[in-house]
């Protein structure tokens, strides 16, 4: 049997934070939570091992997802790291190679198939 795949999710709503988090969970997907990108980074760096990382462009505390998205390149290589925002792509700043992006609002299914698929090839 597989380990169970890694998330961590960085959500400021609490509210969709608990929601999203438990429906995750109830796919077999191990999640891990933080409330803004300084938190996430607490995580990464003291936890470690997540296999994706999926998080709000805009986020608060100063620290965006795009800011985030370099953190994880750098400290986790091997792990995904998937940006969500209800602004179209073309309203946000290019996003890294590496960055994968999941328009809002999406459906439950539309995320957990993605937080399963395969990383794009580079």
């Amino acid at each position: 049997m597989s380990e169970p795949l890694r998330v961590l999710m960085v959500e400021d709503q609490d509210d969709l934070r608990e929601l999203i988090g438990q429906a995750l969970r109830d796919f077999g997907i191990e999640v891990h939570t933080a409330t803004d990108g300084p938190k996430a980074v607490e995580l990464i760096d003291t936890t470690g091992g997540f296999d994706v990382v999926f998080s709000d462009v805009n986020m608060p505390q100063g620290m965006s997802g795009l800011e985030l998205s370099a953190h994880v390149a750098n400290a986790l290589p091997n792990a995904r790291m998937i940006l969500s925002s209800g602004y179209a792509r073309s309203q946000l700043p290019p996003l890294p190679d590496n960055v994968e992006f999941l328009p809002k609002p999406y459906r439950l299914k539309q995320l957990v198939s993605l937080l399963k698929e395969s990383p794009p090839a580079n």
